[in-house]
C-alpha cells in the first residue's frame, strides 16, 4: 500500500512538473538562446568589447533590428531610428545635410553613418558617448530627433504581446525596461559590420585596381591617410578641419562637451567607407559631393586656433589627382553591407 502511495505520489510530481515546463516553453519563459561572435574581417584590429555586459545572441539581434525600424519608438509614430539611418546610405541619411525629426524639425548634424561600431571607443560627432548602449536613447528622446519618453515607448512595447514575448526571451524577464531596450539596439547597431567593397577584395588578392583607381589610391596614402589610416579608413580622433563656422546653428563640436577653447570646431573624424554613397558630407552636411569635399581641403580650409596643423597649408592637388583621388574612393564602397538582408527592416 505504501510503494502504491508513493509511486503515485512520485507520478503525480512528475506530471506536475511536466505540466509546469511545457506551459513555460509555451509562454516563451524557457528558451535557447543562440550566442552570435563578432566576425573580426581580414585586416582589421581586435574590436572593444562592446558586448562585455551586453551578451551577443541572435535573439537579441532580432529584437533590436525590430526596435531599429519601429516607428513606435518617436512621439509621432513615424520617425523610427531608421528614417535618419538609411541602410541604402550605409545607414546615414541619403542626399540630405540634416535629418528631419518630428513636428517637422530639423536636426542640428548630419546623421552619422553606423558601420564597424565596435571598433570606436566613443560616438557621435562630439564624442558625446562611450558606449553604444548609452548612446541610443539620445535619438529617442531628444526633441529633434524622436521626440519621445522613454516611459511612454516602455508602455507602448508592454501593449504588444509579440514585443513582451521577445523581450522575455532575451532577457528572462516579464517586464520591459529602459536598460534592456538600450541594450537590444546595441546588440543591432553594434552588428554592422562593413568590410567587402572593392577596396577589400583588392587588398586580398581577388581584384584589380585600373591605372586611374591606382593612382587614387596611391594620392590617397601620401595625402589622406594620416587621419584617415587603413584599413578603417577612420583613426577616430577629433580634428577640425578649418571648416567655417555656420552662424546660424552655432555647432562648435567638441568644445560643447569639454568645455575647452582647444576643442572648438573639432568633430570626430567620419570613416571614408562607403563614402561615394553616405552624401551629404561634413557634421553639417554643408557639401553635396566628394569632389566638394576633396576642394575644401584643397582650397578652402579657414585658419583658426584649433586647426589641425596638417592643414596649416591644406592639400595641393591637381584636378586630375583630385579626380583620380575621387575614383579611388568609390572603390571603398560596399554594395553587398547596402542591401543585406540581415540588416534591413524586418517582415
Amino acid at each position: 500500500m505504501r510503494k502504491s502511495l508513493l509511486t503515485i505520489f512520485i507520478l503525480t510530481l512528475f506530471i506536475a512538473s511536466l505540466s509546469w515546463f511545457l506551459g513555460a516553453c509555451r509562454k516563451g519563459v524557457i528558451i535557447e538562446l543562440h550566442p552570435l561572435t563578432l566576425t573580426i574581417p581580414t585586416g582589421f584590429l581586435q574590436p572593444h568589447d562592446i558586448f562585455a555586459n551586453n551578451p551577443l545572441t541572435e535573439e537579441g539581434f532580432q529584437l533590436g533590428r525590430r526596435l531599429f525600424y519601429d516607428g513606435r519608438l518617436s512621439v509621432d509614430g513615424d520617425h523610427a531610428c531608421a528614417s535618419c539611418h538609411q541602410q541604402l546610405a550605409a545607414f546615414g541619411t541619403y542626399q540630405h545635410d540634416r535629418s528631419h525629426g518630428v513636428h517637422n524639425s530639423h536636426t542640428l548634424r548630419n546623421a552619422p553613418v553606423l558601420e564597424n561600431l565596435a571598433w570606436q571607443d566613443s560616438y557621435h560627432w562630439d564624442s558625446a558617448f562611450t558606449s553604444l548602449k548609452e548612446e541610443s536613447r539620445q535619438p529617442i528622446t531628444g526633441n529633434v530627433e524622436m521626440g519621445e519618453q522613454m516611459t511612454a515607448v516602455i508602455v507602448k512595447l508592454r501593449n504588444d504581446a509579440s514585443y513582451v514575448k521577445q523581450f522575455r526571451d532575451v532577457f528572462h524577464s516579464s517586464t520591459i525596461t529602459i536598460d534592456m531596450i538600450e541594450m537590444a539596439l546595441a546588440q543591432f547597431t553594434g552588428s554592422l559590420i562593413s568590410a567587402d567593397s572593392k577596396y577589400d577584395r583588392y587588398k586580398k588578392g581577388l581584384a584589380t585596381y585600373t591605372v586611374q583607381e591606382e593612382n587614387g589610391y596611391q594620392i590617397f596614402k601620401a595625402n589622406c591617410a594620416t587621419c584617415h589610416p587603413e584599413p578603417m579608413f577612420t583613426d577616430y580622433s577629433y580634428r577640425n578641419i578649418g571648416l567655417l563656422l555656420d552662424n546660424e546653428l552655432l555647432d562648435y563640436g567638441k568644445m560643447r562637451i569639454t568645455g575647452l577653447k582647444a576643442d572648438s570646431l573639432k568633430f570626430k573624424v567620419p570613416s571614408l567607407r562607403n563614402v561615394y554613397i553616405s552624401s551629404n558630407y561634413m557634421h553639417d552636411g554643408r557639401f553635396n559631393t566628394l569632389a566638394q569635399c576633396i576642394n575644401h581641403y584643397r582650397t578652402g580650409v579657414q585658419n583658426s586656433p584649433s586647426l589641425d596643423p596638417l592643414l596649416l597649408s591644406g592639400i595641393s592637388l591637381t584636378n586630375a589627382q583630385a579626380t583620380d583621388l575621387a575614383v579611388f574612393l568609390r572603390t571603398l564602397t560596399d554594395s553587398a553591407f547596402l542591401s543585406a538582408p540581415r540588416f534591413s527592416k524586418p517582415n
